[in-house]
């Protein structure tokens, strides 16, 4: 195993500092026999690192998946059986939903393997190695020279490692620099395609609680799903076929129903997505005072229409569900953030902390040529940007947060596009049309379409103010309403028989006639006449004052283990059963039960309303096997692992390498962690695996995928 001498200072260690260490970190598999197996086993795990990472054997890593483009899913049989989260299934869920045959609110549980149901363009991705290549990226990279120049040298240096990695094999490969590019590391991957929907519960367990809970503990969310892979005859990939068999995997995790106790250990194995935990104090600001709250108050316009609409209608109900969920989570988690950032004073935290680093740069004349101009660089940049960060939050979050017009530019393509590959792009776009206006409604778009408008009008400077704004403000006195009713009626992207008939006999001139595409393209003009150049200019200007400042630190801070910050790719990130204290006078057990949703019980709440089965069950306290010792399903708990987004499905494992839940969310208190982590309020949230067995088996009866599982009682 290769290691650059920078990735060997980030992870120079004194064991006095490291064990100091609270649970906070996202680790390198592959690394963990060097730095942290030690301090894993004192804390309760029984295994080795080559138990968790190896490419001489079987080992956890061949149970762990990245679940289509932004989850983790884990193997729990040796047919290869699948447990994510309901949200994350959530959308090949819906995709099989309808009125008839409404699974989101009944649930799906196929009754034999020839039930299951295929989901196009599901993927899940095993990572069969990964290797450290940062002398190959950065090979014949002059420092003098433009950061725009090195990073088409990086990228090009990219592009022929990748490719001589997989040449002649089935595999894909994928390489990312880690430590600001300080560090790179290729990643090795096989992908299976023929992903089949197994089982879910009804939306009633699987998003109990619904927008009310997300973020929130104590939380009660039956959060999983279930899907099989598939494969060829040989165990390989293939595309969907009825002769496909189940995937035989190297290594499934055998499943504990022996509970935990506080203070046990916990180990989450997955992809978390994004952390940027070395951000200057700048950067910080910049986030807390303009991009957040930004957001937060056009989302926040954005979802009561259309939480407002999906009451009024069943149909509307499941067309939204998953938009409106995924408006609502990154909305719910921003305000949780800016309010921990507060809380912790960020802010002043990070330039206490530039204060010391500029004092330890500026005692050495070398480090001084090398890092003394980084922060005052910093500074004049972020006041550049920070006007045009406001700008871009409302063109983008704002205008194309409306689905038409986010589905508008998708055509922009047929206007670069001639002869046959106009035709074939055409031909692609046909096959989309049904599925998109099957979960589109058109007076729920035109409502956001008028007041995410009226925002825009409203906030943003002159100078990037719209043609369609502006002609609304003249023709129609500002009433974005009126203009709408207009505009929706005769655009050709709001009627899917319109749309067709346009795409069978398809005319560039009508196209760009159209007001919707005249307002989108108005939209990315203004956007690249104006603002895009001098983001691209500065955020070429960030990375690279971020790989040096990423330096910088790591030559200060050489006697501290570093994590690199999460890149959806393969991390360990390990701690404890813990309980915490969110307020003062209050104190959060680490669990839940099955009480607490039989209390929470309520018919006229949609996110509250508990099936009739469960509460019969728990009536006769009907449990089976799945009940704790103390006599009570539990059906949630919480722990001090370090997780973010992309960690939603990932396996919860005990200290004997156990599956004893599947981490779905962070509290509400800890969001702010993808920024700065708080070991005293930072708690990760998981589905207890024996409340997900006691639905499988007692609620949906499916027994034969019990059956398919190894239990250790």
């Amino acid at each position: 195993m290769k290691i650059s001498k920078i990735l060997l200072l980030a992870f120079f260690i004194i064991k006095l500092s490291f064990f100091a260490i609270a649970d906070e970190g996202m680790w390198i598999p592959m690394l963990l026999q060097k730095y942290n197996i030690e301090d894993m086993q004192k804390k309760g795990f029984k295994l080795t690192a080559e138990d968790i990472y190896s490419i001489n054997k079987a080992s956890m890593k061949d149970a762990v998946m990245l679940f289509g483009r932004g989850c983790t899913g884990e193997l729990i049989s040796d047919k290869g059986l699948v447990i994510t989260n309901h949200h994350c299934g959530y959308g090949a869920i819906q995709s099989h939903s309808s009125v008839e045959h409404d699974y989101l609110t009944n649930g799906f549980w196929a009754k034999t393997q020839a039930d299951e149901l295929d989901n196009p363009g599901l993927t899940v991705t095993f990572l069969v190695k990964m290797e450290d290549v940062t002398n190959d990226v950065l090979e014949n990279i002059n420092e003098n020279l433009p950061e725009q120049e090195k990073q088409k040298i990086i990228n090009d240096n990219i592009e022929k490692i990748k490719a001589e990695a997989i040449k002649g094999t089935i595999y894909e490969a994928e390489l990312k620099p880690f430590f600001n590019g300080n560090a790179y590391y290729l990643f090795i991957n096989k992908v299976y395609t023929d992903i089949r929907l197994v089982g879910a519960p009804p939306s009633a367990i699987g998003k109990f609680g619904g927008d009310t809970d997300n973020w929130m503990w104590p939380r009660h969310t039956g959060d999983f799903s279930l899907f099989r892979i598939y494969a060829n005859k040989n165990n390989e990939p293939a595309k969907y076929n009825k002769d496909n068999v189940p995937f035989k995997p190297k290594k499934y995790f055998p499943i504990s129903l022996k509970g935990f106790e506080k203070d046990d250990f916990t180990m989450v194995f997955g992809y978390p997505g994004r952390t940027q935990e070395y951000l200057s104090s700048y950067a910080v600001k910049n986030i807390m005072d303009i991009i957040n709250p930004n957001r937060i108050k056009i989302r926040d316009t954005k979802l009561s229409i259309m939480k407002a609409d999906m009451e009024t209608s069943p149909k509307i109900r499941i067309q939204y569900s998953a938009k409106a969920a995924h408006v609502a989570n990154s909305w719910k988690k921003w305000i949780g953030q800016n309010r921990g950032l507060k809380r912790l004073d960020a802010i002043n935290k990070k330039q206490e902390f530039e204060k010391q680093l500029t004092e330890w740069i500026n005692a050495d004349e070398n480090r001084k040529a090398k890092y003394g101009n980084l922060l005052p660089t910093y500074k004049k940049i972020y006041k550049t940007l920070e006007p045009l960060d406001y700008v871009e939050q409302y063109m983008f979050e704002a205008i194309f947060g409306i689905e038409t017009i986010n589905y508008t530019w998708k055509f922009n393509k047929l206007e670069q596009l001639e002869g046959d590959k106009q035709k074939e792009a055409i031909e692609k776009f046909k096959k989309t049309i049904h599925g998109h206006f099957k979960n589109f409604n058109l007076e729920t778009d035109k409502k956001i379409f008028a007041a995410l408008y009226k925002m825009y009008a409203d906030s943003v400077p002159d100078e990037y103010q719209l043609e369609l704004v502006k002609m609304v403000n003249k023709k129609y006195k500002g009433n974005f309403n009126k203009y709408a009713n207009k505009i929706y009626s005769k655009s050709i992207f709001t009627d899917e028989k319109r749309l067709t008939s346009f795409l069978n006999n398809f005319s560039l001139k009508k196209l760009k006639a159209d007001p919707f595409y005249s307002a989108t393209m108005n939209l990315i003009n203004i956007y690249r006449q104006k603002i895009a150049t001098t983001t691209q200019n500065i955020n070429f200007q960030i990375i690279d004052l971020n790989k040096k400042y990423m330096k910088a630190i790591m030559e200060y801070k050489k006697e501290k283990l570093l994590y690199p910050d999460a890149n959806l790719t393969l991390r360990v990130t390990y701690g404890k059963i813990n309980t915490y204290e969110p307020r003062d006078g209050v104190v959060y057990k680490y669990f839940t039960t099955l009480d607490g949703i039989i209390a929470k019980d309520n018919p006229e709440i949609y996110d509250y309303d508990v099936p009739d089965k469960l509460k019969e069950l728990y009536k006769n306290k009907d449990y089976g096997q799945y009940a704790d010792k103390d006599g009570t399903i539990h059906t949630c708990f919480i722990a001090t692992n370090h997780t973010t987004g992309g960690n939603s499905g990932s396996p919860v494992i005990n200290g004997n390498g156990e599956l004893i839940g599947v981490n779905f969310d962070r509290n509400w208190e800890g969001t702010m962690s993808d920024i700065m982590y708080d070991p005293d309020q930072c708690r990760n949230i998981s589905l207890d695996i024996r409340y997900a067995l006691f639905l499988i088996d007692k609620y949906a009866g499916a027994t034969r995928l019990i059956d398919e599982m190894t239990l250790v009682k």
